[in-house]
């Protein structure tokens, strides 16, 4: 296997499904209107007046496209390595997770702190090309999408952590254009806080009984695996429910609504198909039924931006 496999496999890179759409969905936001008359030159020319050009960026909007793409594959890759790198003695010990890089010996810890370090500089790298506010706050979300790692340490909240971590995609992505928060993005972070957070909790099903025997929490570990179930539903009404307030607020067209009912249908089948004493399915729900709702409702959102 070569090394660049190695860390695609490491940092599970199919996995970005699950992020980049909802980045393109807060990129796209921003930039729907100036996309449409875009030919060439400065992205900047075209914003409305009342939009901040917070840090004179004047990149044009393939760049900042480019920027933001680069900005998610570092942040989420030293976010994914270091998680390997923390947890490498807890997974030697599981089944489940024995076969990863590390505890297989196919990486070494230090050379894969070392790809952590490197993703998280060249992340804060791509920030100071997009705009100040993104470079002044690439220390924070670094904190964030980093400090989830320990949380399973002490906090059975670690699924929220997570979900926190992945819903900066949208609202980063916005600011990288328009250098200002907005509450229709904010909307959609909220909804992938309650996604990622009830899905991550149906993939912690498997690890019930080993993150008890090791003192590691989850929402499962805490409340078992029907209740933690039960708690998944919640989460997973409340970002319907997030997604369906964007588009009323944001007067979006049927295209939207046809996104909508595709995201709450993969809701509903990873719950119907994932149950407390029959977790065979639990792969397919995580990321056969997620990848499908982040890549389609996507689809949807973009299309009625740029159509509507």
């Amino acid at each position: 296997m070569s090394t660049v496999k190695k860390y695609l496999s490491l940092i599970k890179f199919s996995h970005t499904i699950f992020a980049m759409p909802f980045a393109l969905i807060g990129f796209m936001l921003a930039a729907a209107e100036p996309f449409k008359i875009w030919i060439t030159g400065f992205y900047r020319d075209y914003l409305p007046s009342s939009w901040s050009t917070y840090g004179e960026t004047r990149n044009p909007l393939w760049l900042t496209f480019v920027l933001v793409i680069l900005c998610m594959i570092f942040a989420r890759s030293a976010a994914m390595a270091f998680n390997r790198y923390l947890d490498r003695s807890f997974d030697a010990q599981n089944p489940r997770t024995a076969i990863r890089e590390i505890p297989a010996g196919i990486l070494k810890a230090n050379s894969v702190l070392w790809f952590t370090i490197i993703c998280s500089v060249l992340f804060v790298v791509c920030t100071w090309f997009i705009n100040r506010i993104c470079f002044f706050l690439s220390p924070v979300a670094l904190f964030v999408i980093l400090f989830y790692s320990y949380t399973k340490r002490f906090t059975p909240l670690c699924h929220l952590v997570l979900g926190l971590g992945l819903s900066l995609a949208p609202i980063g992505a916005y600011l990288a254009v328009t250098g200002q928060f907005a509450l229709l993005p904010i909307l959609f972070s909220f909804a992938v806080i309650f996604w990622v957070s009830g899905f991550d909790i149906i993939y912690a099903l498997q690890d019930e009984e080993f993150d008890k025997s090791k003192q590691l929490n989850s929402i499962p570990a805490w409340l078992g695996k029907a209740k933690g179930l039960r708690v998944s539903e919640l989460l997973h009404v409340l970002s319907a429910a997030c997604v369906i307030t964007a588009g009323v607020m944001g007067h979006f067209h049927w295209l939207y609504w046809i996104g909508v009912a595709v995201f709450a249908g993969m809701l509903i089948y990873q719950h119907s198909i994932v149950k407390p004493t029959d977790l065979r399915r639990v792969n397919l729900a995580f990321m056969t039924a997620n990848g499908v709702a982040s890549v389609v409702f996507a689809v949807f959102v973009i299309t009625d931006l740029l159509v509507g």
